[in-house]
């Protein structure tokens, strides 16, 4: 089934270092063009949701949004242990030798270089989390986007069974409209029959008559409907060559228009132009 360019993901993930949000969201395009904002810190992954997504989609304008928020814990400050033991020893060294000497307080040792020490962020646990969170979002965008594709494909052969009937309606008329174009010409020239050449009034008959004759393009209409049809049934990107036959549709249409000599072939030329446009409204989203 064919993929629409529209869907939209949110993933989330929380951990003891905090907590990722990832969204995507795809709209039509041409070509495939991803947008990332990513947080300073991860903005080395980028490369790698670029790669994942061009292998996995072929068209659409994507976003990706990646939100980072540590936990409160790995900005918080903290003592290190050894460091303040290593100084303490230091001082009763100082203190057995120098006890006029005065001690220092407790700010004063947490200003000693190689005190405080701030809690390292593990970085590699949390671009693992955010690859394996892009891969779920990747995939329900995925599934989003064939859910969309199968209900356009659904309106399209909707759409495509309706060309098919106003084929079959002036196909059926085809015979009468040839009839009645023949007898309103006879009507015209009875007065002046006796002024013409009757070999050259019959060649003046069927050259109206080939050009009323529309069994062609009817017959090409029936054949792009059956390759519509067609290519809602493979799989990959199909997008393109649905507007193709689009054009091709309303190229048959035209002609079908402008050959039309009686109001039936008009009312099902304008028909087929309506529902060949609403399947290329909806072709344009289709991958």
């Amino acid at each position: 089934m064919p993929h629409s360019m529209t869907a939209f993901s949110r993933q989330t993930h929380e951990a003891n270092w905090g907590s990722l949000q990832l969204e995507l969201r795809s709209v039509n395009q041409r070509y495939l063009e991803p947008h990332f904002r990513l947080p300073d810190t991860l903005r080395d992954l980028e490369p790698h949701f670029r790669e994942a997504m061009r292998q996995r989609l072929a068209r659409g304008k994507v976003e990706c949004s990646l939100r980072f928020d540590p936990a409160e814990g790995n900005a918080a400050p903290g003592i290190n242990a050894d460091q303040l033991a290593a100084l303490s020893q230091a001082l009763e060294q100082v203190r057995a030798q120098l006890p006029e000497a005065p001690m220092p307080n407790a700010l004063e040792l947490l200003a000693h270089p190689g005190v405080m020490a701030t809690q390292r962020l593990d970085l590699e646990s949390v671009k693992a989390a955010a690859l394996e969170l892009f891969d779920t979002a990747l995939n329900d965008l995925q599934t989003g986007r064939a859910r969309e594709g199968e209900r356009l494909a659904e309106l399209i052969s909707d759409r495509l069974q309706g060309v098919r009937e106003q084929v079959s309606v002036v196909r059926a008329h085809l015979p009468t409209i040839l009839e009645r174009q023949r007898t309103q010409l006879l009507e015209r020239l009875e007065s002046a029959r006796a002024e013409l050449d009757p070999q050259r009034l019959e060649a003046e008959m069927v050259m109206v008559a080939q050009k009323a004759d529309v069994a062609e393009e009817l017959d090409r209409l029936e054949t792009h409907v059956t390759e519509v049809e067609r290519q809602l049934k493979q799989k990959g990107p199909i997008g393109r060559r649905l507007d193709f036959l689009m054009q091709e549709l309303n190229r048959e249409a035209n002609t079908l228009s402008s050959k039309a000599i009686v109001a039936d072939t008009t009312r099902c030329a304008v028909e087929l132009k309506v529902l060949i446009e609403q399947m290329r409204e909806q072709i344009q989203n289709l991958e």
